[in-house]
């Protein structure tokens, strides 16, 4: 062998030792070099040039154990499936398993219809559907990725030649139960909200009527569960306000499954008394109209007697009110799923609809929904903009809550004591929101959806991403006012006091005291950030002294650099910049009229070429009169009842 030969592979055979070491850490042994090696001092001089390359992938996590599938259970709609008609399946779990869902038919005994993208969390579920000339389907719950024998959990699906609509209610009751409220139960229930309101993260979601989303079959999984018609060719409507919401969401599910319903009688609250609550009325006291076909009797108890009778004191009560409809929970990540309630201290309630993890770009994101005065439902992140919170006797009891399970014994619909919550963990009471003051309950909050420390600069434009998203809602508020005033009618008559925020008909369906109460808020969440940082340096990266100057620069760029339009007065779009919009929230202390021109509710001055479209003014005296409560939106502080 020639000495170039021998010198090859002696480079070849080092690179080799070093590639191995890199691979294998210490404990593997260097291979002795060729018995006509060079020197030994040849050896640096030769490894030198080699490169290790990129560090080794870290292993996968180990595979959590197969659990048989024992916590899986698989529902079926409609309740009487038929040949030729959708059926659609749920398999749902409160543990967080892995596998899929497959529906086969019996004819040839191959999966019809699969479902592998597991959703929620917790509960997790999966959903499917199938149609079929078969005479029965069989669905199948099939676990994997688990380490072990994976299990599997079946259900057979006879198929009848026709849908039969379920038995009508006695004379006097909308509906008969059937079987109590427990666990089980409750996970369906948040997975049926979920699938209602689900969208991509980031997707503004918006709803002129909450029958739009009922009679859509794509996220009903109980549509015409009953086989009435009920969310089709008898669909009722339904157009519920922000308290209405939860009690409709909650009565639709028990209407359709055969669950008790009931609704408890509470006062408002008021004079420094917080609300209180006494009595259930179930779905088997109220008196639907004789004879009227069991869509048509629902729709009118939802639109009649429970908007009567259900308000926004009802979600605001006491924590220890033991006679109200809602119980308290626990902050934290299980507890927070949807078909929990937020009431705030001022009236408006919202719905939890879904929940994303943090990921290494973003933090943890709670999603809800929420009804307006106009019927519209639409989506919204949790941040301080949106869900506010106070610590005041007199407004009651604010905060995260879930509907009491009401159980049923001979006949009789009771609702569950605290005592009896406090003591099973599926239910998650706690009163421990009770004890938080405001800043607090934000900490709260803000470690359960992103427990891992944050970058402060994508914390930032999360929350310049929510006031964007607050500000354009607002939009859509303002530019429904342009509209009623174009119609040239007589002035919307304005409320006396704190009235102006709860009021009936044109007020309430065109001002925007409450929204420009928040939009307030979160024009100071989003300039205090910096500060807040500054307050909580462990909850971020890298904050340092310089940290709060650097974000707000960093705020300063991206509320400039957000735009949205609104129309003015004549139609035409004009253009603002968010940081125009925080400039102006002073002008927002009496922008909520509707008797205002657009204009002016966008905060334009007079005299200016943005105001010079406008062409209404509110009457003098509402204009003293707002002038006279500035106060409540100057101090970001809604008055008691």
């Amino acid at each position: 062998m020639s000495p170039r030969a021998r010198r090859v592979l002696h480079v070849v055979a080092l690179a080799a030792a070093a590639a191995s070491l890199v691979a294998g850490g210490c404990a593997t042994k260097t291979p002795a070099p060729p018995s006509d090696t060079a020197p030994r001092a040849s050896v640096a001089t030769a490894s030198a040039p080699v490169e290790a390359g990129p560090p080794p992938a870290p292993p996968p996590p180990p595979r959590a154990a197969c659990t048989g599938a024992a916590g899986v259970t698989l529902f079926v709609s409609p309740a009487s499936p038929a040949k030729g008609a959708p059926v659609r399946v749920v398999a749902y779990s409160e543990g967080a398993l892995g596998g899929r869902l497959e529906v086969r038919g019996a004819a040839n005994g191959r999966p019809e219809a699969v479902a592998e993208t597991r959703r929620g969390g917790p509960p997790y579920f999966w959903t499917t559907e199938v149609s079929s000339s078969d005479d029965a389907l069989t669905a199948r719950f099939v676990e994997g990725d688990c380490e072990g024998a994976p299990g599997e959990k079946s259900l057979a699906i006879p198929l009848a030649p026709r849908s039969y609509p379920g038995p009508r209610a006695p004379d006097g009751a909308l509906w008969v139960a059937r079987r109590s409220w427990d666990p089980e139960l409750e996970n369906l229930y948040s997975a049926w909200i979920e699938a209602l309101f689900d969208a991509p993260e980031g997707e503004a979601m918006s709803f002129a009527a909450l029958h739009e989303v009922l009679r859509d079959p794509k996220r009903n999984f109980l549509y015409d569960h009953l086989g009435y018609g009920e969310d089709s060719s008898h669909a009722p409507v339904i157009r519920p306000d922000c308290a209405d919401l939860p009690y409709v969401l909650r009565a639709t599910f028990a209407w359709k499954l055969g669950l008790p319903f009931a609704m408890a009688s509470c006062s408002r609250g008021g004079g420094g008394a917080p609300p209180d609550c006494d009595g259930l009325e179930t779905q088997s006291e109220p008196a639907a109209r004789k004879r009227s076909p069991p869509a048509e009797a629902f729709g009118t108890f939802v639109r009649v007697t429970l908007a009567d009778r259900v308000h926004s004191g009802s979600a605001r009560t006491p924590f220890a009110d033991a006679e109200s409809d809602y119980y308290p929970i626990a902050l934290s990540w299980d507890a927070l799923r949807p078909g929990a309630v937020f009431a705030d201290p001022y009236g408006h309630v919202l719905v939890v609809a879904k929940r994303l993890r943090e990921t290494q770009d973003r933090g943890g994101v709670l999603y809800a929904v929420d009804g307006q005065p106009d019927g519209t439902v639409g989506r919204k992140r949790f941040w301080r903009g949106n869900f506010l919170f106070a610590k005041d006797p007199a407004l009651g009891g604010p905060g995260f809550k879930r509907f009491r399970p009401l159980s049923l014994r001979a006949g009789v619909v009771s609702r569950a004591a605290d005592a009896r919550l406090a003591v099973d963990p599926r239910w998650h009471f706690s009163v421990e929101q009770a004890s938080l003051d405001l800043e607090a309950f934000y900490d709260a909050m803000d470690d359960v959806l992103s427990p891992t420390p944050r970058d402060p600069s994508s914390a930032l434009r999360e929350i310049v991403v929510a006031l964007d998203e607050q500000v354009r809602t607002r939009v859509i508020s303002v530019e429904n006012g342009r509209k009623f005033l174009d119609k040239r009618g007589p002035s919307a008559p304005m409320p006396e006091g704190a009235k102006i925020f709860e009021a009936q008909g044109p007020w309430e369906d065109f001002s925007t005291p409450s929204r420009d109460l928040r939009l307030l808020i979160a024009i100071d969440v989003a300039t205090g950030f910096p500060a807040r940082v500054a307050r909580r340096p462990g909850r971020y990266l890298g904050a340092s002294a310089d940290t709060k100057v650097r974000l707000e620069q960093e705020l300063a760029r991206a509320l400039a650099e957000r735009k949205v339009q609104y129309a003015r007065s004549d139609g035409q779009p004009f253009e603002l910049s968010l940081a125009e919009i925080v400039s102006r929230a002073e002008a927002f202390q009496t922008a909520y009229n509707p008797n205002d021109c657009v204009e002016h509710r966008w905060g334009a001055k007079a005299g200016t070429d943005e105001h010079a479209t406008c062409r209404a003014r509110a009457p003098a005296e509402q204009r003293a009169r707002m002038e006279a409560v500035r106060a409540w939106f100057r101090d970001r502080k809604r008055p008691p009842r």
